[in-house]
């Protein structure tokens, strides 16, 4: 079966496809800090602090590529409060919120799953 990719239509497109843009996108959103990134923001906007004590484990410069790959894409909005400090907030666009949902399912399933996984022999 040959399998190829166009940029037009997105009907068109196979994310089977080695040079189809899909590619990319499920790169992005199967990354685990853009998937728990985008879960931490599902309830609204949030500050940068608040996502990093949320994320446990990600440094800064990790989750400031992070928010600026989603940000990039479209699936997250950022905003600059003027303020002394700046007051910045990462919030889903319409378009992180529709990722959102499957990827929640995504983190409900490894959680339901993972004693089943490490058990396995």
């Amino acid at each position: 079966m040959s399998r190829n990719c166009t940029t037009g239509s997105h009907d068109k497109h196979d994310v089977y496809a080695a040079l189809c843009p899909c590619r990319n996108v499920l790169e992005l959103l199967a990354n685990k800090w853009s998937a728990l990134a985008i879960g931490a923001m599902e309830d609204g906007p949030v500050r940068f602090g608040a996502l990093q004590r949320v994320l446990q484990g990600v440094s800064p410069k990790v989750l400031t590529q992070t928010l600026r790959r989603l940000e990039d894409a479209g699936l997250v909005s950022r905003t600059v409060y003027p303020a002394v400090p700046p007051h910045v907030e990462y919030a889903l666009t319409e378009l992180g919120h529709s990722a959102a949902e499957p990827l929640a399912h995504m983190r409900e399933w490894a959680e339901r799953n993972v004693d089943l996984l490490y058990a396995a022999p």
